[in-house]
């Protein structure tokens, strides 16, 4: 049982100049957070290690986003998202999620890296109507009418979910750029044995 705080009506407010990483295994479990993902949920390491990534999960947010996510990410693609979470202390605060899948020696998908930055006040705006209509035909009908819905949804503007997101978040600005550029940088100074470390230390 995930324990889950009561929601509050209070924006936390995110650095444009930092990044949240986190790294899970292919169920979801996380193996790794960096500090300011710690800083902005409000949980501590070892609060985070070991347990499913959707202790963030907000009660705003429809399912039929989340299982697209991981369909994209387990097939081995990528996929930009806009997702709100929940904090420790119940504020919540809005993410521009993009994922890198890590593999093994084997070429075989181990784990996913999840980097996000601030969602901009304009891609906020641009999504919150679809997930209050999506997460209003799950609660009545199940997860499966919310994909429908969104099917129909993409269909009547002759697009698809990537493209809508491309969107909505593009075009590129230079904090786009800046971006990219603390996501190779992670990348670069991180591997797979520093992970493995933290994981068996933290457990």
């Amino acid at each position: 049982m995930i324990y889950r705080p009561l929601p509050i009506d209070e924006e936390i407010k995110i650095n444009s100049k930092k990044i949240i990483v986190s790294k899970t295994d292919k169920n979801g479990k996380i193996l790794y957070a960096n500090d300011y993902f710690c800083e902005v949920s409000g949980y501590d390491t070892n609060e985070l290690i070991g347990k499913p990534h959707n202790i963030l999960r907000h009660p705003d947010m429809p399912k039929a986003i989340f299982y697209l996510m991981w369909k994209t990410i387990q097939s081995g693609g990528n996929i930009t998202a806009i997702v709100k979470n929940l904090a420790k202390s119940g504020k919540y605060y809005w993410v521009t999620t993009d994922f890198e899948n890590h593999r093994d020696i084997n070429g075989k998908i181990d784990s996913y890296i999840a980097f996000r930055r601030p969602a901009s006040k304009k891609a906020i705006e641009a999504i919150e109507e679809l997930y209050e209509a999506l997460l209003n035909v799950e609660k009545k009908h199940g997860m499966e009418a919310s994909l429908v819905y969104l099917q129909g949804y993409l269909d009547e503007r002759h697009t698809n979910y990537h493209k809508l997101m491309e969107d909505i978040v593009k075009p590129k600005s230079l904090m786009e750029k800046l971006f990219n550029l603390m996501k190779r940088a992670f990348l670069k100074s991180n591997n797979s044995h520093s992970y493995s470390k933290e994981y068996q230390h933290a457990v």
